[in-house]
Formats: structure tokens, sequence, C-alpha cells
């Protein structure tokens, strides 16, 4: 990665939010790969996130998985880019005071010892920076997204089948009751 004065880390300008109201596929990472979603209680806030957006903020959710320290999700809706930083913002507030009642040291150190230099204002940091906002053009492509998100916890070999995986969108697409209601019929 280079760094050129006075402008932003140029690996992160590939993935940007466009104004478009097109579907985006969204990956947020745990600062370090840390497993804090091993926790279903931390799992719980992002889904409680997420049906804020859907309900009150007009984002529509069309896939996601959480898994052990990533989520990938399928968006679109005003001001996405914005709303997935509001998401980004709440959740690791949240999390990171569920921790504090729980006494999760060793996991609270880990999140300040991999916090940037640059966050001072912050003692831990919860998210890596970005979120790799790939803009969906096609049927085709929003398909291997989501075949893509329903099958991570099956390729870390975690289930078998990947409507066994409580923390995606998988159930839902195949008619079942999920823990997220999903557009599962966006074209």
């Amino acid at each position: 990665m280079f760094q050129h004065k006075g402008r932003r880390n140029v690996a992160r300008t590939r993935y940007r939010f466009s104004s478009e109201l097109k579907p985006f596929f969204i990956t947020n990472t745990v600062v370090a790969w840390l497993a804090a979603f091993s926790y279903p209680q931390h799992a719980e806030i992002l889904i409680e996130s997420w049906r804020f957006l859907q309900n009150d903020r007009g984002i529509v959710i069309m896939g996601w998985v959480i898994m052990e320290n990533h989520i990938h999700w399928i968006a679109a809706g005003p001001d996405l880019g914005k709303r997935v930083g509001e998401f980004k913002s709440y959740t690791a507030k949240s999390i990171l005071r569920c921790m504090e009642r729980r006494g999760y040291e060793t996991l609270l150190q880990e999140l300040s010892f991999y916090k940037l230099k640059h966050k001072t204002g912050q003692q831990h940091q919860f998210w890596q920076e970005g979120s790799h906002p790939q803009v969906i053009e096609s049927d085709e492509v929003a398909w291997q997204k989501i075949e893509y998100i329903h099958n991570n916890p099956l390729r870390r070999g975690y289930v078998d089948d990947p409507t066994h995986w409580r923390y995606s969108s998988a159930r839902s697409y195949a008619g079942q009751p999920g823990l997220l209601d999903v557009c599962v019929d966006w074209r």
C-alpha cells in the first residue's frame, strides 16, 4: 500500500459507494480478524441494527452472513455509504459496551492493541477501516454473491448445509424463517 502526501491510502479508493441505488456487496471485518461474533449477543446487535436500517432508513437487505470475525451483506438504498458508516459506528459502540459489561478483558485489550495509531479519540477499534463495497450490476453477479455469502460457513467446515447456519439469509432463500427478513425477490 502506498501513502501519498495529502491523499488517502490509494488501496482504499478502489472500493467506493456511489449515489446509484443499485445493490452493493459489502464486507466488514473485525480488527485483526478477532472472533468477536463467537458470542451470540454480539451477532444479535448486528441483526437489530440491520432491522433498524430496514425499518427506519429505507435500506433493502438482500443477503447476509455473520461469521466469527467478519460479515458479508448485500444492500441497496438511499445514502447507503452513510448508512453503512452509521451501522459500523453504532454496532462498534454497542458491542464494546456489551464486552465491558460482561468483563471480556482479553478481547478488549486486543481491540485496544490493534487500534490504528491515528484513532486517537477512542480507546478501542472494533471494525477495520472500509467496507469494500462492490456494486452489483446484474442478476448473475447478484446470485454469485448470494451463493458466496451462504456458502461461507460451509467452506469453513462449520455446517454441511448452508441453511443450518442460523446467522445468514440462506434460510430465507430456502423458504424457511430466518433471523432477519430479507428481500429474496429483488429482480
